[in-house]
C-alpha cells in the first residue's frame, strides 16, 4: 500500500464517520450536512491523488485493509 492509497483510505473513512454523525439524529441532520463539504473535498483530492478516482474496487480494498470492521470483514 503505498503512502497516497494510505492517505485516501484514511480520508474515505473520515468521511464515512462524519456522514455517520452528522445523519446520526435525523431532525438535526439538516444543520449538521454542510460540515460535510470539507471532509467530501478532503477524499476528492486524495482519491485523485492515489489515483483512486473512480476505483471503488481498489479503494474498498485498502479501507478493510486498515478498518476490517467497516466492511464487515475480520467477524
Amino acid at each position: 500500500m503505498h503512502e497516497a492509497e494510505i492517505t485516501a483510505a484514511q480520508a474515505y473513512i473520515r468521511l464515512l464517520a462524519a456522514t455517520r454523525a452528522a445523519l446520526a439524529d435525523p431532525a438535526d441532520a439538516p444543520l449538521y450536512m454542510p460540515l460535510l463539504a470539507s471532509p467530501i473535498e478532503e477524499a476528492d483530492e486524495a482519491l485523485r491523488d492515489a489515483g483512486l478516482a473512480g476505483n471503488e474496487d481498489r479503494l474498498f480494498a485498502l479501507v478493510r485493509e486498515l478498518r476490517p470492521s467497516l466492511t464487515g470483514s475480520g467477524r
